[in-house]
């Protein structure tokens, strides 16, 4: 089944997080400063000092059979090649951002997943976020799958 809503860019806000700052904890921030709740990440680029993330990783205690298993870790400088997104909320209408990552390592190897706290600026990260105006961004949680799911509606 496909769930689709249909709206507009009301705004747009774009930030420069400095060096040491926690991307994920930023971008909650800035989502809480400027009042998003419903939105998405259009860009986000710069450089990361280390990085850690989650790929779906087989799992037999869960139904769907996969799930998230440890965190992928990256040491040293970090190119942030592309980070997008969506800005989410619950319920109870707490701000809830699934975001994933495109990286590269000093040897120009890629690597990607899901962001998660933990990855610190090392000289800049550049976002420009999109709130959007008649879309409902909710995100609950699936028993079936046993992870959060985009459910998005018409506002």
């Amino acid at each position: 089944m496909i769930s689709t809503a249909q709206g507009n860019i009301k705004r747009i806000v774009a930030a420069r997080m400095s060096p040491g700052e926690d991307v994920l904890l930023g971008l909650e921030k800035i989502c809480k400063d400027y009042g998003i709740k419903d939105g998405v990440i259009l860009s986000g680029i710069g450089s990361l000092d280390g990085a850690q993330f989650f790929n779906p990783v087989p799992l037999k205690d869960k139904k769907a059979g996969y799930g998230y298993g440890e965190p992928i870790i990256l040491r040293g400088a970090i190119e942030l090649v592309a980070l997008s997104g969506m800005i989410c909320h619950d319920d109870k209408g707490e701000t809830l951002l699934h975001l994933h990552y495109s990286l590269s390592d000093q040897y120009g190897t890629g690597h990607g997943g899901h962001l998660i706290e933990g990855n610190k600026v090392l000289m800049t990260v550049d976002v420009v976020i999109a709130e959007v105006d008649g879309i409902e961004m909710g995100r609950g949680y699936d028993e079936d799958l046993e992870v959060f799911i985009f459910a998005p509606k018409q506002k």
